[in-house]
């Protein structure tokens, strides 16, 4: 038996179901996830970029590529048990893992789904065993749906993805929510800002001056909580270190002058400060972005 999960903080060890646990250990939403890449070249890059955001004691893509190996021996075990949450960061997760096990699955090992809208890692070991019953066998559905999907979310053209969440994507009933999520993450139209930006000044115009009051806050505007601490504090610290800073920094988190405008929409954060961004396989890069999100109109819009 091989469980896949998205992290450690899920206790499969403390279910008594035994077998090998396998954590999906990439933040798929940030940094570039381009096309054209094979599985072994893909995790290379993820590599460099995890490197260069977040480095830790030895090398992400070496972390990744024994990941990609344990996962390629899958026909070893008789059944691969993938369990998933919701939000943006699963759901990402899911589609790879299924895209690559599309045409790939055996025989001999049967692949099955638990996917819920709980989070996992809130969760014991016995809450977790309560969920094993409920799994079922991956569906000829849900293998076209997460291919259609995973290519979409590697397009540089974003407007793939606009399309796709308007379909029936309901053999994944979670995916379109979470697509949405993602092109929120787009400059918007009014103000050049991601969600996750406007809500960090949103917030500490509101009075929210410590980063752990912050996160929590912002943690609770979220529909289905899908960033950890370590993205979110980078997304806090563009804002306060960019061209020209919406965030000070100084005993605590304040709005600049040029933050309230921005906020209130009289001023746009790209056009400012311009933009280095990778959201799935599309790069912003500039002083302007060919997308944007039109929040009033739900919909993501050339520009």
């Amino acid at each position: 038996m091989l469980h896949v999960t998205n992290g450690t903080s899920v206790s499969l060890d403390r279910t008594g179901l035994g077998g090998d646990i396998l954590t999906w250990v990439d933040v798929l939403h940030e940094g570039p996830v381009p096309a054209g890449l094979g599985q072994a070249e893909l995790s290379r890059l993820r590599g460099i970029f995890l490197d260069g955001v977040w480095p830790g004691d030895s090398p992400a893509a070496d972390a990744l590529a024994r990941r990609d190996r344990t996962l390629a021996r899958f026909t070893e075990h008789e059944e691969v048990a993938l369990w998933f949450e919701h939000d943006l960061y699963d759901q990402l997760q899911l589609i790879q893992i299924l895209d690559w096990f599309h045409g790939r699955t055996s025989g001999t090992t049967r692949l099955s789904l638990i996917c819920v809208d709980r989070y996992l890692g809130s969760l014991t070991g016995q809450q977790l065993a309560t969920l094993w019953p409920s799994r079922h066998t991956v569906t000829s559905a849900e293998f076209d749906l997460a291919a259609e999907a995973w290519l979409a979310f590697r397009s540089p053209d974003p407007m793939e993805l606009e399309h796709l969440r308007h379909e029936d994507t309901g053999a994944l009933p979670f995916l379109a929510g979470a697509l949405l999520r993602h092109l929120q993450q787009f400059p918007s139209v009014e103000s050049g800002l991601a969600r996750t930006e406007r809500q960090i000044l949103d917030l500490v115009d509101a009075g929210r001056s410590d980063f752990a009051s912050l996160f929590r806050a912002d943690q609770q505007r979220e529909e289905r909580i899908f960033m950890g601490d370590a993205s979110f504090a980078r997304y806090v610290r563009s804002l306060s270190e960019c061209r020209h800073p919406l965030l000070r920094d100084a005993d605590g988190y304040s709005l600049t002058p040029t933050g309230r405008e921005v906020l209130a929409g009289r001023a746009d954060h790209v056009r400012l400060n311009g933009i280095n961004r990778w959201l799935g396989g599309v790069h912003l890069l500039g002083a302007e972005a060919l997308w944007r999100w039109d929040e009033a109109g739900q919909r993501l819009v050339r520009h």
